[in-house]
């Protein structure tokens, strides 16, 4: 594969500091959750994985909606993406809900996730890699 394009981000002292992206866009302070014994003070990977996952499976949908001439652009997409013990480390699952129109039936709309989810770069990543279910509401 042939990169379009490339983003670079560094990141230092873990999950407990900073990222930053090579343009200076994206510079922010990193905490562990609550949940996992941290402040909560600052965002997470996971939550950065959520917000990536969620506006690319969004562009992947609106894709194969055009080319269907189906109208999909109000749709909304939620990643939630969970951290969790796998063995002597950790794992990842996800659960992508996607919220569409009141204009696209069913069966129409649980095609175009299908579909979506097959170009999606993330979903490509993912697959056969950790458990991401489609949730079409």
């Amino acid at each position: 594969m042939d990169a379009l394009y490339t983003a670079v981000a560094t990141a230092t002292h873990g999950r407990d500091g900073r990222a930053v992206s090579n343009d200076g866009k994206l510079d922010l302070d990193l905490a562990l959750p609550v949940e996992l014994g941290g402040n909560g003070q600052g965002t997470n990977p996971e939550q950065l994985f959520a917000a990536g996952y969620s506006a690319c499976f969004a562009s992947a949908l609106g894709l194969v909606g055009r080319a269907a001439k189906v109208d999909v652009s109000e749709a909304a997409v939620t990643a939630e993406v969970g951290i969790g013990k796998q063995g002597e480390g950790f794992a990842l699952k996800v659960t992508l809900r996607v919220e569409l129109p009141d204009t696209v039936d069913e069966a129409t709309g649980r095609k175009l996730v299908e579909q979506a989810h097959q170009v999606c770069p993330y979903s490509n990543a993912t697959r056969n890699n950790i458990p991401v279910e489609l949730v079409v509401e």
